[in-house]
């Protein structure tokens, strides 16, 4: 059961994000008793990310009332989840967490894997919030050899409430915890658990991105943007790896935080002129990828378009019947989700929810109205067509908005060429000077 769950759950992210990527893979260890410590910004997306890509079964810790929610609550205990009493949770005893921790205890202690969010809630916050003590209660009082392993597991999103946008999941490196004696009630020493969950802190703040408001985080994501699709004259290459693009960010947040601090003015002049190039940008119809750098080829252009021709005509055939098909129901996703959530960090989830509700059963009516028409064999057929007509839209789709893209920068390069080459220049100048202040400030 658990495999084909999570067949279906990997196969789920690949349709839900474009892309996504596991950096660090090979620190988590093979064997021995290992805690898993995430942030967590995306709500259920994030343990579905742990599951479907860590390289070793893992236990989750969730909150009780998953596990009495219908359809979810089949889901966790499949998983092998453990529930856990929070105290702002109607109903709660948290008596009973007693007996959660000797479970989670002895699980590792027989050298399994346990994850959990020592944040305690899903939340859009642009930084940690504090951390509960629990990962630390439970990892000292594992008796084991080796030892209990914790695991720091960064989770980032490029923009975690849109559909098909990236996903990166970051392995640290795990630290080793030496167990603790601890008391009648079962609880490690005090002076014990607040060390190690400052150090655990410190492991999952080295995974994920921190600022002060939600406006920097959007500020970097435009400068990093911008700057990555500078490339060399005639780098074909597609964008850089998730890892290599959330490592840029951090290092633009270092840098702009050491620039508020020592030269606020200049900080705000450089704000101003990348808000301003953005708005150039908009204006022109170009996202800063459709822009090359240097002169636009003909030939290769044209290679391209053909190329692009030969892929969109493999996905036309299923492709349009399946835009026909999708359409309302991918509106009446969105609708549905935005309707029942207030919330950015839960909303990627009530998407892909509502999006396991909707979409089978517009195949299931596809299904049944071939069938009424033609006979069982063109009912099971629509069957199997029908998701694979979904699939197929989805890349028409992307592959058209790549292309008006393209087309929009040609035609901006043919029209305006003035303009064009304003802001190809443009965009070099912004990545000399905000290298130059890098290496100022050694950031």
């Amino acid at each position: 059961m658990r495999v084909l769950l999570l067949a279906a759950l990997r196969l789920g992210f690949r349709v839900f994000f474009r892309r996504i990527e596991a950096f660090g893979i090979e620190r988590v260890p093979a064997r021995g008793p290992l805690l898993f410590v995430l942030n967590h910004p995306n709500s259920l997306m994030d343990p579905g990310f742990i599951l479907a890509l860590a390289p070793r079964p893992v236990s989750f810790l969730a909150k009780a009332p998953l596990f009495r929610m219908p359809g979810i609550g089949r889901l966790v205990r499949a998983f092998g989840s453990i529930p856990v009493e929070r105290r702002q949770d109607p109903g709660a005893d948290v008596a009973r967490n007693r007996e959660m921790f000797a479970r989670v205890r002895s699980h590792l202690a027989a050298g399994g894997a346990v994850a959990l969010f020592p944040e305690g809630l899903s939340h859009s916050d642009p930084r940690l919030r504090p951390l509960k003590t629990g990962a630390a209660r439970i990892a000292l009082g594992v008796v084991s050899d080796p030892k209990l392993m914790i695991q720091p597991v960064g989770l980032f999103y490029t923009a975690k409430q849109i559909f098909r946008s990236s996903a990166l999941v970051c392995f640290g490196e795990p630290f080793e915890v030496s167990p603790a004696p601890l008391d009648p009630a079962g609880e490690p020493p005090p002076d014990l658990v607040h060390p190690l969950t400052a150090q655990i802190g410190r492991a999952l703040a080295a995974v994920t991105l921190e600022a002060d408001e939600l406006e920097v985080h959007e500020f970097v994501a435009r400068t990093e943007r911008i700057l990555a699709s500078e490339r060399r004259e005639g780098d074909s290459s597609p964008r850089p790896e998730l890892a290599d693009e959330f490592q840029f960010r951090r290092r633009l947040l270092a840098g702009y935080q050491a620039l508020r601090e020592r030269d606020p003015a200049r900080l705000e002049r450089m704000r101003r002129r990348i808000l301003r190039y953005e708005d150039r940008l908009r204006g022109a119809g170009i996202d800063p990828w459709d822009l090359p750098v240097g002169r636009p080829r003909t030939g290769k252009a044209g290679g391209g378009i053909v190329l692009f021709l030969l892929r969109f005509l493999i996905f036309l055939p299923l492709g349009l019947p399946g835009i026909v098909l999708h359409y309302l129901p991918y509106r009446l996703v969105g609708f549905l989700s935005s309707r029942t959530t207030r919330y950015d960090d839960v909303l990627a989830t009530s998407k892909a929810l509502a999006a396991a509700i909707v979409f089978p059963l517009t195949w299931l009516a596809a299904a049944l109205a071939a069938w009424g028409r033609a006979g069982p064999v063109a009912g099971a057929l629509a069957l199997v067509l029908a998701p694979l007509s979904g699939y197929s839209a989805l890349r028409l789709a992307e592959r058209a908005d790549r292309a008006l893209g393209a087309l929009r920068a040609l035609g901006l390069w043919l029209l305006g060429r003035r303009r064009f080459v304003h802001l190809q220049l443009e965009r070099r100048r912004l990545r000399e000077d905000i290298l130059e202040l890098a290496a100022e400030l050694g950031a």
